[in-house]
């Protein structure tokens, strides 16, 4: 993408903001009358006209005035797009939501589909982090009844798992509480596969607990598909590109169906920084009318999810980055903080 000159880049932008405000076509006289240009018509028109040629805008045939193309949009966003910082009140808002269930991790992908719908007025969509692997951070042997006990894991994210397991009848309190600081001794940090390999150097009755815990975490690593949460669809009936009922059944079944969703957001989950798909980039047929905002959050080392917003190719792109990078950002905090 080649740089345009300075005032290219004013009247492209200008043309992209008010096109943003309208969603009519703009003409060179709206530009000069009400940004004050000190320049005429006929010289915005010729300048229009230059980057129409070279695909940043184009001409419908019904209007004498230009819209932003993908190619234009792309340039806006990557080379004269200004995020503008939250302002404090939203700030403090949001982070107080997310401090009242910071010890709930399942329920942050919930909160952020619901924040970013809510401050972006754009349907929006999240995941809760999830580790490359859970570890193990606390073990507990709680005797229960003769032959039983409780076994109470602690798993890196927060996560909470317990089950009832029996036991010799040799096996009393004090050598439950001993099995378990041993374990915790040797395990603590591991993931599955590794437990399984330390199991087999254990005492027999260590050894199994062991390996218990080793299939309790397996099968949590083994739910590769972590949900996505999803809000505000309705929205996008607001806006003109999507006043056709088929329009926007076509795009509420693809915002739902999870196996389209998930490769973006697998990809997002690879990727650093913010991503900004436009006009579904030749890939997706369906975001053709659409732009998507998305960032992974977390630590890679940790957990990582990802979440972003979803609205017209035309929509205020300052406004739903600072807000999907806030938001990205807190959640971050939270991740490594807790993990």
């Amino acid at each position: 993408m080649g740089e345009l000159s300075k005032r290219a880049e004013l009247i492209l932008s200008l043309v992209i903001k008010e096109h943003i405000a309208t969603a009519q076509p703009v003409g060179s006289l709206t530009l000069v009358q009400k940004y004050n240009l000190n320049v005429s018509p006929a010289t915005v028109r010729n300048e229009m006209a230059s980057l129409e040629a070279k695909g940043y805008l184009t001409h419908p045939h019904t209007s004498a005035g230009r819209v932003p193309t993908e190619k234009g949009y792309r340039y806006f966003v990557e080379k004269l797009l200004e995020t503008i910082p939250l302002p404090p009140s939203e700030r403090l808002t949001i982070q107080h939501q997310f401090y009242q269930v910071q010890m709930d991790v399942e329920q942050w992908g919930r909160l952020a589909a619901s924040v970013l719908a809510k401050f972006t007025n754009y349907p929006s969509l999240a995941t809760a982090p999830a580790p490359p692997r859970h570890r193990l951070k606390h073990i507990d042997l709680i005797p229960y009844q003769e032959n039983t006990a409780l076994l109470v894991l602690a798993l890196s994210g927060g996560v909470i798992r317990q089950t009832w397991i029996p036991i010799p009848p040799y096996i009393g309190g004090t050598e439950l509480v001993r099995t378990a600081e041993i374990l915790e001794e040797f395990l603590y940090g591991l993931s599955a596969p590794e437990i399984e390999w330390i199991a087999s150097r254990l005492e027999p009755f260590a050894s199994k607990i062991a390996l218990k815990v080793a299939e309790i975490m397996n099968a949590l690593d083994q739910r590769i598909e972590e949900p996505i949460y999803r809000e505000g669809i309705e929205e996008l009936t607001r806006e003109p590109e999507f006043s056709s009922p088929a329009k926007m059944r076509e795009l509420f079944r693809f915002f739902y169906d999870d196996s389209s969703i998930r490769s973006i957001l697998d990809e997002t989950r690879l990727t650093n920084g913010i991503q900004v798909i436009i006009g579904g980039e030749g890939r997706w047929e369906e975001l053709k009318d659409c732009s998507l905002i998305l960032t992974r959050y977390g630590v890679r080392e940790k957990a990582l999810g990802v979440l972003g917003v979803l609205g017209p190719m035309r929509m205020t792109y300052e406004r739903a980055i600072s807000v999907v990078s806030y938001v990205a950002n807190l959640m971050s905090e939270l991740v490594n903080r807790l993990f």
